[in-house]
């Protein structure tokens, strides 16, 4: 395995540590800073917006840069947001310190994708950009457990004084194990947004909205689903937490090998089967042991779209992949985004607490009836992703796309 590829997971670790370990900490923050939980929640929704905009206009700003050099320069960012987390004296510098260091995380998985997937041959790209994002799989399966107890125990500054260790940690590997011009920049940001002509780059980034949207639609209540509906007490849902964490980590990496052989087709199998743990899920919450098994499953098949996905916006925009790139990796935020809010519709209609998980699959069935309409025109097309993820290392110094 390149080194190269273990620095960028451990800064996809830190970015994901930082993007998720406020949720378990919500409550120590209202309490410092004398705020409603739903003011507290805008540290959660204000970042996931910033990442949005930032995974476009961040990464269009550098798209002409060398790559080693902004992935240093995003990770400075990071440093810095949550460097200022760990000070803010008010709710307006946290909330600042949150939305800058937002702004690098879609552009650092966007590029961190392309200078991944250039450190591998061909048939073991996607698995390169899996292993990236084994980082923020990580994060979720041990760093926000133990980041909620380390805030719980020493403050819940301390867990950004840790979160920004990681970032110099991180910024340290990538400059001592990055090869330098891994890739070469796109030389001109009109050939970047040519590959947006692509029907192909947009039916991918609706996939990516619809498929996170509803593993997100039933996993960000899932605690209420938990406590309510599958009878556990509140005090095992950090520990229910981390099985579904399991599920994402190992679900990445087989996703990630299965994009390799079949992109297209390895997608519509895992949207079927995630159409299928959702509706079981939705079916049996009532059971514990039934729960537990969906827990699991639900995390293997929801995060085992990711390096497809993003494998396959990159192959469509093969000439100039980095900003498609990044923009997939705000689609993954709104998708969440959308997930959530229709979600909390369904429990505001008075549908119960397993109203979400059935969003949840009904999103996942528009995900999968897209994916399939892709794919069949790709073929029709003679443009149908390859059953060898391609080469996307080589970009052309220039595209005309007048």
């Amino acid at each position: 395995m390149p080194a190269g590829l273990i620095a960028l997971a451990l800064g996809g670790f830190g970015i994901g540590l930082t993007e998720f370990v406020i949720m378990g900490l919500l409550p120590e923050v209202a309490a410092d800073f004398q705020v409603s939980e739903a003011s507290a929640g805008w540290f959660i929704s204000g970042y996931a917006l910033s990442v949005t905009v930032g995974a476009l206009l961040v990464t269009a700003g550098v798209t002409r840069l060398p790559r080693k050099p902004v992935l240093m320069g995003l990770l400075v960012l990071f440093i810095a947001g949550n460097f200022l987390s760990a000070i803010a004296d008010s709710y307006t510098a946290m909330m600042i310190g949150r939305i800058i260091a937002a702004l690098c995380h879609g552009a650092f998985f966007g590029i961190g994708s392309v200078v991944a997937a250039s450190l591998v041959p061909p048939h073991k790209k996607a698995g390169a950009i899996a292993i990236m994002f084994t980082g923020l799989t990580a994060a979720n399966v041990l760093g926000v457990p133990f980041g909620t107890l380390l805030g719980q125990n020493y403050g819940w500054r301390s867990t950004f004084w840790a979160i920004t260790a990681i970032g110099v940690i991180a910024l340290i590997g990538i400059a001592l194990m990055v090869p330098k011009g891994s890739t070469e920049p796109t030389k001109s940001l009109r050939s970047e947004l040519g590959a947006f002509k692509s029907g192909q780059v947009w039916l991918s980034i609706i996939v990516t909205i619809l498929g996170f949207g509803g593993m997100f639609g039933a996993f960000t209540y899932i605690a209420f689903t938990l406590t309510d509906v599958s009878g556990f007490e509140s005090s095992a849902v950090p520990w229910l937490l981390v099985l579904f964490g399991g599920g994402l980590f190992v679900g990445n990496f087989l996703g990630g090998k299965a994009a390799d052989k079949a992109l297209d087709k390895s997608l519509i199998v895992i949207l079927a089967g995630l159409v299928a743990v959702l509706t079981f899920f939705a079916l049996t919450a009532s059971s514990s042991i039934a729960t537990l098994v969906s827990l699991a499953l639900m995390g293997g098949f929801g995060f085992a779209t990711v390096p497809g996905l993003q494998m396959r916006v990159m192959h469509f925009a093969s000439t100039a992949p980095t900003l498609a790139s990044g923009a997939n990796i705000g689609a993954f935020n709104l998708g969440n985004a959308l997930g959530a809010w229709l979600g909390g519709v369904t429990i505001t209609a008075g549908l119960g607490y397993t109203s979400p998980i059935w969003a949840g699959a009904g999103i996942t069935v528009a995900a999968l009836l897209v994916m399939l309409a892709a794919a069949t025109a790709a073929k029709r097309g003679g443009v149908a992703a390859p059953a060898v993820a391609p080469d996307v290392e080589r970009e052309p110094r220039e595209v005309n796309v007048a």
